[in-house]
């Protein structure tokens, strides 16, 4: 299907891996211009073609050049995702709300909301004069807060709350804002040994295949599998698209049936 975003340009955070790495896939195969913003640059990045911007997006320094570069790259951002996420994996994160001390608010929350704050900011100006769009990726886990390190699952809910509320202000000038809510998603955050699905494991006395395997079924994902990146990213080059031009203010979930309320 041809999404009408030939010759559009993009800004992509947290592209070197994961579902930010599919979406700059999925949005380079539509020919869309893109600008990847990561604090690595990886092979499957630079294979992509897209142009990448090493920066780490919890700064204010960070989101500053991203934005900076792909305005002169690109004259112009006609779709910003805001998919820079993290801070739920590896030791320390299943201990619950007193295992948690300000440092560790402060960083997911700077990681999973004001990163997207502050490149939403930068870029909106360019977005307002083209008519963009912009796609936040938040997390099932928003709607469930308990289901996930609760520094991580708020940090996603103010999120989704940003994109509703930025939708109101700026959809009568022509920007859509759409949100995404991931259920598990087949990525480095379960599937890495130091990662968070490893550590839970450890915490609750499961080895750690055991865990990837049961978990779909455990939460209740009536596909009975973990989501795939490309998954995500072909709902966020959809949302991006001219055919969705009348999807504003919306938060998807694509938990493979996870979340059971209306």
């Amino acid at each position: 299907m041809n999404l009408g975003l030939d010759g559009k340009t993009a800004v992509v955070t947290g592209a070197s891996r994961g579902i930010g790495l599919a979406v700059v896939r999925a949005l380079t195969e539509e020919k869309v211009r893109v600008v990847a913003g990561a604090r690595t640059l990886t092979a499957e990045l630079k294979e992509t073609g897209a142009l990448v911007v090493t920066a780490d997006l919890a700064t204010a320094q960070g989101t500053a050049a991203l934005v900076g570069r792909a305005l002169a790259e690109l004259g112009g951002v006609d779709v910003l995702v805001n998919n820079v996420g993290g801070g739920d994996g590896g030791e320390g994160q299943t201990g619950g709300f007193l295992g948690f001390g300000d440092e560790q608010w402060l960083a997911a929350y700077d990681l999973n909301f004001l990163s997207a704050v502050r490149v939403t900011r930068a870029a909106l100006p360019s977005l307002v004069e083209r008519g963009g769009a912009i796609v936040n990726i938040s997390s099932n886990g928003a709607r469930q807060p308990s289901a996930g390190p609760v520094t991580y699952t708020t940090a996603k809910a103010a999120l989704t709350a940003f994109g509703k509320a930025l939708n109101e202000e700026f959809g009568p000038r022509g920007v859509r804002v759409n949100t995404i809510s991931p259920g598990p998603v087949r990525t480095s955050l379960w599937e890495d040994p130091a990662g968070y699905g490893a550590e839970l494991a450890r915490s609750i006395g499961v080895p750690h295949e055991d865990l990837l395997r049961l978990l779909p079924e455990q939460m209740g994902m009536t596909t009975g599998r973990f989501v795939e990146p490309a998954e995500v990213a072909a709902l966020v080059a959809y949302l991006s698209s001219p055919l969705a031009g009348s999807v504003a203010g919306s938060d998807h979930l694509i938990d493979g049936g996870a979340i059971k309320t209306i």
